[in-house]
């Protein structure tokens, strides 16, 4: 936490002003003696009188005066704000082995049901767009706010054949603002002209890339575009038998392309095994990608605290101070 007016904070000085004006209130002789019969009453009146809840309107005024000292100050803490400055590619593998069906109903269901959830969590105002690849990869949405049309979008996704990742990165890299696709795909893309726009991939698979880029490749490409790319991988890296038109085609989760592409990227790597273990993925990644730190002035909540505490300090007085006196 840092302070815009740090010279406030030398009012701290008065709570130990505070503190010793009390106790030598406390300590003062009364000014009139009291006569009282009746001292057996007078006894338990003064055991009562030293409980330490009679202290409890000092203590709250104390505190209060602390949270308005720092409040003065303009204290400055890291806060989690909306990140609407980002954009959001999700690229989605959509071959056939999708439908496996080791998350009920099958993977393809279990990603779209994830994915819908995922971009409606998003914050209001950033910009999402949806890629898909299976033996080519192809711009479904481009990036937009309307967050209806890309859930639309990801419930009418169906399957085709082959796995191409590379593809699939490349695709959603040149989906984001600022990106310039290159007219020769053997040549080297510009960077992106600046002022750069944040942008983030999403890219889930569960199979191997058997066509297309090399997806290190593709992962570059997106490093030197300025683009994060977080994997999401889900099946089993053992694999596993699919059953396509009565012929049985093994498959398996390539992790290790998946991890390094992230690595490469600047993202990191995410596995589910199952339906519950990926919705809880996008979960991460929705705070993680739609949500910043950011700097932020939080005096109006030292000053909410403050009253509070002299609120405090106030009922205090009305129902436990009178009630001992």
């Amino acid at each position: 936490m840092t302070f815009q007016w740090p010279a406030m904070l030398l009012g701290l000085l008065l709570l130990p002003a505070f503190a010793a004006l009390y106790l030598w209130v406390l300590r003062r002789p009364p000014r009139y003696a009291v006569r009282y019969t009746q001292v057996a009453v007078l006894a338990q009146a003064a055991r009562q009188a030293r409980t330490w809840r009679r202290h409890l309107p000092a203590g709250f005024v104390g505190f209060a005066m602390l949270a308005v000292i720092i409040t003065l100050a303009r204290p400055v803490a890291p806060m989690p704000v909306p990140s609407n400055q980002n954009t959001i590619i999700l690229s989605i593998d959509v071959s056939r082995s999708m439908l496996a069906d080791d998350m009920p109903p099958n993977r393809m269901e279990a990603a779209k049901t994830a994915a819908e959830e995922f971009v409606a969590s998003l914050p209001r105002g950033l910009k999402v767009g949806l890629v898909t690849f299976s033996s080519y990869a192809q711009l479904i949405v481009p990036a937009t706010a309307d967050r209806a049309r890309v859930i639309e979008a990801i419930r009418l996704l169906t399957t085709e054949y082959a796995t191409a990742i590379g593809d699939g990165l490349v695709e959603a890299v040149y989906a984001l603002p600022g990106r310039e696709r290159p007219a020769d795909l053997m040549s080297t893309p510009p960077p992106p002209k600046p002022p750069v726009i944040p942008g983030t991939i999403v890219l889930l698979s569960d199979g191997q890339s058997n066509r297309g880029v090399v997806p290190q490749d593709a992962a570059r490409i997106a490093r030197d575009q300025q683009a994060k790319v977080y994997t999401v991988g889900i099946g089993t890296p053992e694999g596993t038998f699919l059953n396509l038109g009565g012929r049985s085609i093994w498959v398996r989760l390539d992790e290790e392309t998946l991890t390094e592409m992230a690595e490469i990227g600047g993202g990191s790597y995410y596995h589910a095994r199952s339906v519950m273990e990926l919705r809880q993925v996008y979960r991460r990644l929705s705070r993680i990608i739609g949500w910043e730190s950011r700097p932020t002035e939080v005096s109006a909540l030292g000053a909410g605290v403050a009253a509070v505490l002299l609120v405090g300090a106030l009922i205090s007085s009305l129902f436990v101070v009178h009630r001992i006196a």
